[in-house]
Parts: C-alpha cells; sequence; structure tokens
C-alpha cells in the first residue's frame, strides 16, 4: 500500500512518504455449527488477516549523489522466500552507481540507474513478470532531484517490472505527484473520489467522451485553488507532511485496510543544498521515548 508525495515547487523539492508494510495472511476459519449435524462436513472458510508494521524506510538517499532523493511505494519487497526491501538494497545500489559513474550524474540517468538495478533484482528473486497477476503490486519510485546548473528540479517515476524506463512528471510545470493509497488525497485535492467518474458512468450510462467532460468538469469546478507556482518551500513541506498524516489518521477509523501509517519522513532537495533530511526516523531504543 504506502502512500508517498512529491512536491515540486519554485523554491525546492519536497518528498514525503509513510512508514508502514503491510502483510495479509490467510487463514482457514471453521464455520459455527451446532454441537451434531450428522452426515454433513463443511469446509473452512478462509480470512484475510493483514498485519502492519510501522518502522519501514521508503524515503531514500544515495550518498555519493546528493542532489537527488526518492521515495518508493507498492511491493514492499522484492523476493518471495527471502524478501528484501527497497531500503535493504541501498549499499548494492551505491556500489553499482559508483562503478559506472564517478562525478555526479543527471537525474534522468539516475532514474534510468535505479530503474535497470531493480529490474535485475526484481529478476533475480524470481518475481512474476508483467502483466502481473491479481494481488501482486509493482514496486514503484518517484525520484526526485537537481540537473547541474538548472533552475527547478525534475520529478521522474520509474515501475519495476512493468515500466523500468523513466518517465518524466510534471514536466514544465509545479505542483504535487504522488502514489499508493491516495483516495482521500485525491478526494482533497480534486474534490472527488478517483472512482467517481466510473461510477457515475456506470449509473448513467454515461460514454468515454461523456465521461472524460464530467472529469474535466469536476477538476474545474471542485478541486482545491493552490497557487502551487507561487508557494515557499516550508509551505510545501507542511502541506506534504499533512497529506500523508490526514490518510493515516483517518484510516484509524476505518473497516478497511490500513495501508498509511507510522512515522512520515520528509526532506527536501535543493538546487544548493541538495538532498537534506527535515524528519527522518532513526534506530532508537525504547527508553528514548
Amino acid at each position: 500500500m504506502s502512500l508517498a508525495v512529491v512536491f515540486k515547487s519554485p523554491e525546492g523539492l519536497v518528498l514525503a512518504a509513510d512508514s508502514r508494510v503491510t502483510v495479509t495472511a490467510t487463514l482457514p476459519v471453521a464455520p459455527l455449527l451446532p454441537p451434531a449435524v450428522p452426515g454433513i462436513i463443511v469446509q473452512p472458510t478462509i480470512q484475510v488477516l493483514p498485519a502492519y508494521f510501522d518502522n519501514a524506510t521508503k524515503l531514500l538517499s544515495v550518498a555519493n549523489q546528493s542532489h537527488v532523493g526518492f521515495v518508493t511505494y507498492g511491493a514492499g519487497a522484492i523476493g518471495q522466500t527471502e524478501p528484501r526491501t527497497a531500503h535493504s538494497f541501498l549499499p548494492e545500489f551505491e556500489s553499482f552507481l559508483s562503478k559506472r559513474h564517478d562525478a555526479r550524474i543527471d537525474v534522468n540517468t539516475f532514474a534510468k540507474e535505479l530503474g535497470l538495478f531493480f529490474s535485475d533484482q526484481w529478476k533475480d528473486a524470481k518475481m512474476p513478470t508483467s502483466p502481473l497477476p491479481p494481488g501482486i503490486q509493482p514496486m514503484v519510485f518517484l525520484v526526485a532531484g537537481y540537473d547541474k546548473d538548472d533552475a527547478y528540479g525534475k520529478i521522474f517515476e520509474v515501475v519495476i517490472p512493468d515500466r523500468p524506463e523513466p518517465v518524466e512528471r510534471q514536466a514544465g510545470t509545479f505542483g504535487i505527484v504522488w502514489g499508493g493509497q491516495s483516495d482521500f488525497l485525491e478526494r482533497l485535492l480534486n474534490g472527488f473520489d478517483p472512482s467517481a467518474i466510473a461510477l457515475a458512468a456506470s449509473t448513467l450510462g454515461l460514454d468515454s467522451t461523456q465521461a472524460d467532460l464530467l472529469r474535466q468538469k469536476f477538476q474545474e469546478s471542485l478541486g482545491l485553488s493552490i497557487p502551487y507556482q507561487f508557494l515557499p518551500l516550508q509551505d510545501c513541506l507542511e502541506m506534504a507532511t499533512f497529506l500523508v498524516s490526514l490518510t493515516s489518521q483517518i484510516q484509524t477509523w476505518m473497516i478497511a485496510i490500513r495501508g498509511v501509517g507510522g512515522h512520515v519522513d520528509v526532506a527536501t532537495v535543493t538546487r544548493t543544498d541538495g538532498f537534506s533530511a527535515v524528519s527522518q526516523k532513526r534506530i532508537h531504543s525504547r527508553d528514548d521515548y
């Protein structure tokens, strides 16, 4: 699940991600029957039980490329019998990069190398190939950083294993890119649930042209009016943090998969200072509380 947010503003980039990993287990559950039902054999039903772990690291950076940061969502790990998180691969990825590049590289090249590296890890672990079977999510990365001498940052999306070649997001514009369990975020920013258009189309018998027009009108009329091109970096940071925290908090009252939770890790990337962690969890003892 997870929720990752990247904010592109004139003053810099903000990356934010939650810390939750959701693991589901299927368990047989015997149905409740009267004490004696001769001759009847009832098969147990299957119950899916989610378990949550709130200390995953999804906001990542590389020591020798300090002008770039990235967040991940979707598949929490690669491998079936010995699963590994994206965070656990950082030492190998840093070594991989240092052997291929001895100097600063641009953001697109960094994203390409990231896609190549994690595609190889996915294949080596014998993970399912595209198209992925139901219930298997891709591992997605949002890579954000600055090219040398550029005034504004860039954001690229890499999807493993479906699309390892990076695709630029928010090219030439300012705003927010997000991914993961983002339905509440989209309701707030766009003014409507992402499933509302399909629901309206099926209920009212709308064709694709009418559905697209409805989506356009919803966005124009219901979306929040936010001047992204004028927001200071501090406001972008607070908004990115709020969007992840909002989703985490509201899920505590829901009967549903609570896929977003734990500490919200936040960092900025600017033209002058590069990657800078603003709020990032650390290994600590319970005595530190």
